[in-house]
């Protein structure tokens, strides 16, 4: 009983976490894009929630922070058919937590939350619940993300295994019908982002946990310990490297492919670790403390990353820049009367979330120049300036 009480203590610390970066960060413009753009399902989730909780950046960001703490509490679940100990599944829960990739998927707006969210929803379901209910829900999955369509191929290979012919002929159909609805290529010549996509898995997971990931499934495998899980993991890493060598990927679309074989990495660590004598335990602490130590690390980066400006010479180098400076740039143009501007495309899609909408007579335009007078508009912290624009009046008589 007192590792639930341990878990839902950790959780409702996520939340305030996440809570508290929401007015941290501005909205993107890949964001705003999504927001304003082409409709998706997630950009109707967004507007609804925008609609309840009003144009803010917790009402934006509130959908991607419903399925990051769903997704906890799924992947708490979900651990206990592989893990037996509550100790051990509270340690999962926070390596998973504080896994970068699971990090920013609770923040940004991308598909990546809501992908990782739905592929653990169908692996607690799928035990749970009839064949039919779980026939209408990959349905669903079909119309409403193409970060699915991987899932359908590693249940067509799983279904082969299982000698379920109508789910194998099932799961193609299925697959078919998201590459028709959103698309698939898979068009060009080698370009070199092979190294880049295991680059970014790493920066996903962290280098030690990356490796470790795929040692697991390669040894599952050697040994003959899969299962619907390692299917769908393996499939979508599989897909990821090939597809790599041709293009470069949406990593957002494979990384949750990855995350979600965390019961089977945690049950062979721990098995391969109870099995040896103390003696012979170090190297299993070491992996696990430097991993921990690296997840904090990280976490701690990214809660607290405006202080790294501080200590870069050119802020568009941060890797965080554009997800700032909008929100703060609509507040000064506010201080100073102007409601609505004329800049690039990029700024004046964010803008417009910040109800700082377009016209002619104020001309906006980014500006290197130091000089300090009332047409300037510029966006510091701690003394180091983001972002200077100059402000054109433009007389339309």
């Amino acid at each position: 009983m007192i590792h639930r009480y341990i878990f839902f203590l950790i959780l409702g610390v996520d939340a305030c976490i996440l809570f508290f970066q929401t007015y941290n960060v501005s909205i993107s413009f890949d964001e705003a894009a999504l927001v304003y753009d082409d409709f998706s399902f997630l950009q109707f989730l967004v507007q609804k929630s925008l609609n309840i909780f009003g144009q803010n950046d917790f009402g934006l960001r509130f959908v991607m922070i419903f399925f990051h703490l769903m997704s906890v509490l799924l992947m708490y679940d979900i651990s206990k058919r592989y893990i037996n100990l509550g100790r051990d599944r509270i340690w999962l829960v926070l390596v998973f937590i504080l896994l970068p990739g699971v990090v920013s998927s609770a923040i940004v707006i991308n598909s990546a939350g809501m992908v990782i969210f739905g592929l653990l929803l169908f692996i607690y379901l799928e035990q749970k619940f009839p064949e039919p209910f779980i026939i209408i829900l990959l349905l669903v999955y079909s119309i409403i993300d193409i970060g699915f369509a991987y899932l359908f191929l590693g249940l067509f290979f799983y279904y082969i295994l299982a000698k379920r012919k109508y789910l194998v002929l099932y799961s193609i159909f299925l697959y078919s019908l998201t590459s028709y609805l959103y698309g698939f290529g898979a068009s060009g010549s080698p370009t070199g982002h092979f190294l880049d996509t295991i680059g970014i898995y790493s920066a996903v997971f962290s280098p030690i946990i990356f490796i470790y990931i795929c040692y697991i499934l390669h040894r599952r495998y050697m040994t003959g310990k899969i299962d619907l899980i390692w299917y769908i993991a393996v499939t979508g890493l599989i897909l990821s490297l090939a597809l790599s060598f041709r293009q470069r990927i949406a990593i957002e679309h494979f990384a949750p492919y990855l995350i979600i074989s965390l019961p089977l990495v945690a049950q062979s660590f721990i098995s391969s670790y109870k099995v040896r004598l103390k003696i012979f335990r170090k190297g299993y602490k070491l992996i696990f403390v430097s991993s921990f130590v690296i997840l904090i690390f990280n976490s701690i980066i990214v809660s607290f990353n405006k202080e790294l400006y501080n200590f870069i010479d050119e802020p568009k180098n941060h890797f965080a820049y554009n997800m700032h400076v909008a929100k703060d740039l609509s507040r000064e143009l506010r201080i100073k009367g102007i409601n609505c501007v004329e800049t690039n495309a990029n700024m004046q899609k964010r803008l417009k979330f910040y109800n700082i909408s377009y016209c002619k007579k104020n001309v906006l335009r980014e500006s290197n120049n130091s000089e300090n007078n009332t047409s300037f508009v510029t966006i510091s912290y701690k003394n180091k300036t983001l972002y200077r624009a100059n402000v054109t009046k433009i007389n339309t008589l």
